[in-house]
């Protein structure tokens, strides 16, 4: 990746489900284009603009690179696999009451060696078997960590469908759960109508204007089409609401830099520098702090 820059914001793990749950990429390419991409290597990168109100978005298709997914699955050691053999023996014979139990478990190891695939197919099984608002938002959330490590876009589309497929029951159980409709809205964002995708994160807002989720989501939107001035908008709402969000401040210090603002993007980054450890995001500041340099 030739005089490319490549960020990878690591998860804070404590979070909720959608919520800076998956690493973001920031690249940089040969023609200073930022695209925000997922750890599946789904770049956003194309032309083609939809307008709508106050928000436009980039309609781009995905763009695979290498197998990105290999950066974060690990080996499946032994003892899971056992683990996990009897797991699943138990969840077969197992009544539609306990299912959900054994289930748990077995979603428990697939996420812990990384099979996000595996974990979310388990959660659809529990669902099925007890279909109430817990186990299909569980689904949904499954399934959506699944559609942003998902590599090739067929996979893509299918996961994406199938968090759509659940959220959307849940919701329907329960209108009011937010996070559930901000992630569903993401996963419109590479299909044929991108602009579902907005108009959900405004519903939330309508609902809630200070949702964290949904103006991260729409900040990212905004990067996405390089529409920098509304992302460093969305931003500041964050962290006017919770200063702590570092990264909301990251991404606040490079949208700042890429609309030409240098002199607060340094400030801003300086700051993530000074409270952040994460090495990745540090090295990530240190590139933009030595580009404002220039």
């Amino acid at each position: 990746m030739n005089k490319s820059v490549l960020f990878v914001i690591s998860i804070a793990a404590a979070l909720t489900v959608g919520l800076y749950t998956r690493p973001k990429v920031v690249v940089r390419d040969e023609n200073k284009q930022l695209a925000t991409v997922t750890s599946g290597g789904h770049a956003m990168q194309a032309p083609t603009t939809v307008q709508s109100g106050t928000d436009s978005l980039n309609v781009q298709s995905t763009k695979n690179g290498a197998d990105a997914s290999a950066i974060h699955e690990k080996p499946v050691s032994p003892a899971q696999r056992k683990q996990l053999e009897a797991l699943e023996t138990e969840f077969l014979s197992a009544t539609p009451a306990q299912k959900e139990v054994v289930g748990l478990k077995l979603i428990n190891v697939f996420r812990e060696a990384t099979r996000y695939d595996s974990a979310a197919h388990y959660a659809e099984l529990v669902a099925l078997a007890q279909p109430n608002e817990r186990t299909l938002l569980r689904a949904g959330d499954e399934y959506f960590e699944a559609y942003t490590f998902a590599v090739d876009d067929k996979k893509t589309a299918i996961l994406g469908q199938k968090t759509r497929q659940f959220y959307q029951q849940a919701l329907a159980k329960n209108p009011n759960l937010l996070s559930a409709k901000a992630n569903m809205a993401m996963t419109y964002v590479n299909t044929d109508t991108p602009m579902q995708g907005i108009m959900l994160l405004r519903e939330v807002l309508k609902q809630e204007p200070t949702n964290e989720l949904a103006l991260f989501n729409l900040g990212l939107l905004s990067m996405r089409s390089n529409q920098y001035e509304r992302a460093i908008e969305r931003f500041r709402q964050i962290l006017v609401n919770n200063p702590t969000s570092r990264k909301a401040q990251f991404y606040l210090g490079v949208s700042l830099a890429e609309a030409g603002q240098k002199a607060e993007a340094k400030q801003v980054l300086a700051q993530v520098k000074q409270q952040e450890k994460d090495p990745q995001i540090l090295a990530a500041v240190r590139e933009y702090e030595e580009r404002l340099s220039h």
